[in-house]
């Protein structure tokens, strides 16, 4: 027995189900390929376990999950036959595997079972934790370590890998008697999956050709030259036509001659090198040659992604002043979903920091029992502890990057639950929080990221002179502090929906014994330090007094206000200081605005619903995707300078005009496009290709190319789209793949942003991803990128 449950006995293996589907079969040449097939943590995994789904208290469910045979996706299903529901997830989508209560929902509800049977996947994107528990030890720890391979290996697989998975993968599916042999009818069904509506003669043509023993069925070699066929590149085969000539074969001289034309210098030994590590051929190789497969394994390579490799990792200079980066942030952190009747989670936290966020929002409101409680007040979001959110903070905080942390404090509680909270800093964060200013530093200037490595620094009110200050409380004068500015304006938002929605309920819950937000314990107080929270002096007197340790909170409509009247003061305001910009609260749905506005006139903390997918988020995701996506981008030197003359809203003048760019992007290729509505299988994606950008108003321009026709697998466009660019260094670009009977509906099948900076020339390939963020491999697109001077 495990926890008053009824087990089977240790040795009766799981049973198959009835007709056979997800049984276990012999890995795929596939996943042979991938050399872990003699791994122990595999082959349970593929021979399958029963483990307890953890939903609830009540809900816990033992299912049969299983490694198929592709090596890419696990199956499961529930234990009993006649109430079977079989499913699969790929392994693609895992972000990470976490062992024992190491999650929200296993702390909540997995005390019945023993801490070391539990494990938690985390997937990429929206969808939820997947909380499970073993029977015993052993099986989750071959779950876990054998999960971590997986992850490792398709983390290092080239997109060739990818696609040879994919196809497979495809292929089984379409196998429906399970013979390892395929007639017409199942090819037309890959065909199908795979999002292509090719002809019915020339599909049976391809068929009759791979069919080499005519018995109207394509056995596993036949099958793989059917699939060879489909992934033909006819597209990357001309551009190799045209380098290496009639003998097909590139030399290292003709291959230093295509990297030119790249934009790449490149030694001869560097040719070579490249050679050597893409080419397949061994005895090519060993003459210094390069043949069509080699070539196409170099350009879907990351060598040939269009993310410049080198902005993967911090290579910025780190030393300045906080003030002079680009600080990815985020607006209400705790909401899984909307702001009025969402579940508040820690694993939102969680979930942001490893998407690269270093300034998180903690609203903080007196709960029972004397300990602080955060959700979003006066409305029906779900409520956490203070204390669970230190301690998510203090295990994730610096998993994705090492540099600062800011805790963004809205303080509602009173001054016994704010001493409460700044001990529960104390004692849970240690070393990790700033308390005192750095030494041998002014306290009166901004550190840099580089000195605050590894430490949370706190955002709220801070004290007048704590030194004379008596040991009871403490005020400040001014009542129109940030946090009753941001409360006034989300119930502007609530009354004025109040005629056409009965928000009565929601405005009678208060929270307990709330105290004026106008008190600061001084025990809160002293764990301000550099980010000090206080209200907009306005623009003249900031400039005339600068005070860089103080900052000031804007919501949107005032962030565009200053842009639109005041945009270059606002500019070296924002050069000597740190602002913070959210969203209106009148945005019940948790909407976000465009951050790009804000970015162009130098706001740091541009924070954004993390939890709200769009074009915004895809924005913030892609302003942040160089520097080694550490959360932190040092800002143009125009916007770092307190005496420049740069105009957010206003074209450039002379002393910018050299830095203007043409950008022409030729839209050449996608492969293996997903299909919007998957349920549907005969729907086939009619796909076009919009390359927007976003930078400053005069910029700012989208451009499209024609739609193709029920294709899916491998479109082909041709086309160039140019666009002109006066201040490239605050440009974003967005490719976006939409179908066309969709476009209107403002869904797309991919997506991809990021920051011209970090363009690379040439012939590229896009990974794209969903609107969630997540992977959408081996999806792609291919161009060709060119910047030029006017």
């Amino acid at each position: 027995m495990i926890c008053g449950r009824r087990t089977r006995s240790g040795t009766e293996q799981p049973l198959p189900p009835a007709d056979g589907t997800g049984g276990p079969r012999r890995p795929g040449r596939a996943f042979k390929k991938m050399g872990l097939t003699d791994d122990e943590d595999i082959k349970l995994m593929l021979k399958g376990s029963l483990l307890w789904k953890i939903k609830s208290p009540r809900r816990a469910k033992e299912r049969l999950y299983r490694l198929q045979e592709d090596g890419m996706t696990i199956w499961f299903e529930r234990r009993f036959r006649h109430a079977r529901s079989k499913q699969i997830f790929s392994v693609m989508h895992i972000e990470g595997v976490r062992e024992g209560y190491q999650s929200e929902g296993l702390r909540k509800y997995g005390a019945s079972f023993p801490e070391r049977h539990c494990f938690t996947i985390v997937f990429k994107g929206k969808r939820k934790n997947l909380d499970l528990a073993a029977r015993g030890e052993e099986d989750a720890r071959h779950w876990v370590q054998g999960l971590n391979k997986l992850i490792a290996r398709v983390d290092t697989m080239s997109q060739r890998e990818k696609l040879d998975h994919w196809i497979h993968d495809m292929l089984r599916r379409a196998d429906k008697n399970k013979d390892n042999k395929m007639c017409f009818r199942e090819i037309k069904n890959v065909l199908r999956m795979i999002n292509v509506d090719m002809n019915d003669i020339y599909a049976y043509k391809l068929f009759k050709e791979c069919d080499r023993s005519g018995d109207e069925r394509l056995e596993e070699r036949e099958v793989e030259e059917f699939c060879r066929r489909l992934l033909r590149r006819p597209e990357l085969e001309e551009i190799f036509g045209r380098y290496s000539g009639e003998d097909c074969v590139l030399s290292a001289e003709e291959l230093r001659e295509f990297l030119r034309d790249q934009g790449e210098e490149a030694s001869p030994r560097q040719a070579r090198a490249i050679i050597h590590a893409y080419e397949l051929n061994e005895k090519a190789k060993q003459q210094d040659l390069m043949m069509l497969d080699g070539f196409m394994m170099y350009l879907l390579s990351a060598d040939g992604d269009i993310l410049n490799q080198e902005h993967t990792k911090v290579h910025q200079d780190m030393s300045q002043p906080l003030c002079h980066y680009f600080i990815s942030s985020s607006h209400n952190t705790y909401l899984t979903d909307n702001q009025i009747g969402g579940t508040s989670s820690t694993e939102a936290y969680i979930r942001a920091f490893m998407k690269g966020c270093r300034c998180v929002e903690l609203d903080c409101w007196e709960g029972s029992n004397g300990e602080p409680i955060i959700y979003h007040g006066h409305t029906l979001t779900s409520k956490i502890l203070f204390r669970d959110v230190i301690e998510s903070i203090r295990d994730y905080a610096f998993k994705q990057s090492p540099y600062p942390v800011i805790l963004s404090l809205e303080n509602h509680c009173g001054l016994e639950q704010q001493a409460t909270m700044a001990r529960h800093m104390k004692a849970i964060l240690g070393d990790m929080l700033l308390t005192q200013p750095l030494e041998g530093q002014d306290p009166k200037d901004l550190p840099s990221p580089e000195q605050l490595k590894g430490k949370v620094l706190v955002k709220g009110k801070k004290l007048p002179d704590l030194q004379h200050e008596p040991r009871s409380s403490g005020s400040l004068s001014d009542n129109e502090d940030e946090e009753e500015e941001e409360e006034e304006e989300e119930e502007e938002g609530l009354q004025e929906r109040g005629s056409r929605q009965s928000l009565h309920s929601l405005q009678e819950i208060k929270p307990l014994q709330a105290k004026e937000a106008s008190q600061v314990a001084p025990e809160l107080s002293s764990v301000v330090v550099y980010c000090q929270a206080v209200p907009f002096p306005g623009l003249a007197q900031a400039l005339r007094d600068p005070r860089p340790c103080e900052m000031s909170s804007f919501s949107e409509r005032k962030a565009r206000k200053l842009i639109r009247e005041a945009g270059k003061a606002f500019v070296r305001y924002n050069a000597q200081q740190l602002s913070r910009v959210y969203p209106l609260g009148l945005k019940m749905n948790s909407s976000n605005y465009n951050p790009q506005e804000m970015w162009n006139a130098g706001c740091q903390l541009v924070a954004l619903n993390f939890q709200t997918p769009g074009y915004e988020m895809d924005l913030n995701a892609g302003r942040f995707l160089g520097n080694g996506r550490c959360g932190y981008v040092l800002k143009p030197g125009f916007l770092r300078s307190s005496r420049g003359s740069f105009g957010p809203e206003a074209p450039p003048g002379p002393g910018q005009a050299q830095h203007r760019l043409v950008l022409a992007i030729r839209v050449i290729t996608a492969q293996q496009l997903p299909k919007l509505n998957a349920e549907k299988r005969s729907s086939i994606v009619d796909p076009l290709v919009r390359v927007e950008i976003h930078g400053v108003p005069a910029d700012c321009s989208k451009k499209q190319t024609q739609h193709k026709l029920n294709n899916g697998f491998n479109p082909r466009w041709e086309e160039t789209l140019t666009f002109q660019l006066r201040v490239p260094e605050l440009a974003l670009v967005r490719f976006v793949v939409e179908d066309y009977d969709s476009a209107s509906c403002n869904d797309f099948v991919g997506q991809f942003t990021l920051p011209l900076a970090s363009v690379r020339q040439g012939y590229r390939h896009i990974h794209l991803l969903s609107k969630d963020g997540a992977s959408l491999a081996p999806a792609t697109l291919f161009v060709h990128v060119r910047c030029e001077r006017p």
